[in-house]
């Protein structure tokens, strides 16, 4: 006798398959705002990565300053690993154990926001890149001070619970499909002790 997903009188799923599709259908609202803020600070600091390299190359071409130029590599490289850190890796969080909590993560981009603020006199005539400097450095100014007020309130904690609430909800779904699903080779037969 096999056993229907779906109730007779109202046609709604029953039993494992409603417990699922409750289960599988929500989105926590609070993981998707945090993802979508991780994946804009990525972008801007990829941004900053642009404005570094542009910077870099003008002031190696131009020869205004070699100071300039290293600290920009330095800026650039700083930038990369920002953004490595917001993809949460677990290479990169396993060397650096700071950037598991939102405060370093927020100190490490307003250091990269400084960093390439840094230097913007000999940019007076190339308004272009200045333009583009201010915006990168401020927006990223201002996603770092966003982690450092949410890592201080503890809000990074509040994300990985719930983000260890979610894994825990989808283990419980591949859980009940497993369970509901018929087990191969079994159905029909009766063991030889099973009938004394």
């Amino acid at each position: 006798m096999e056993r229907a997903d779906v109730h007779e009188e109202t046609g709604e799923p029953s039993g494992g398959a409603a417990i699922r599709s409750r289960l599988s259908n929500r989105a926590d609202p609070f993981l998707v705002v945090c993802r979508c803020f991780s994946f804009v600070t990525s972008l801007i600091a990829i941004l900053c990565v642009v404005v570094n390299v542009l910077a870099a190359i003008r002031s190696f071409r131009d020869s205004h300053d070699l100071f300039d130029g290293i600290f920009r590599c330095y800026a650039v490289v700083i930038a990369c690993f920002v953004v490595l850190a917001e993809t949460e890796w677990g290479f990169i969080l396993k060397f650096s154990k700071v950037l598991e909590y939102w405060a370093g993560r927020g100190m490490l981009q307003i250091f990269v926001a400084v960093m390439t603020r840094a230097f913007p006199d000999y940019l007076a005539q190339k308004k272009d890149l200045l333009l583009l400097q201010n915006i990168a450095s401020y927006m990223l100014l201002a996603c770092g001070l966003i982690y450092v007020i949410s890592g201080v309130l503890c809000i990074g904690f509040l994300k990985r619970a719930r983000q260890q609430k979610e894994i825990s909800r989808e283990q419980a779904v591949k859980d009940l499909e497993a369970r509901d699903r018929p087990t191969q080779g079994r159905v029909g037969t009766i063991a030889p002790n099973a009938s004394r």
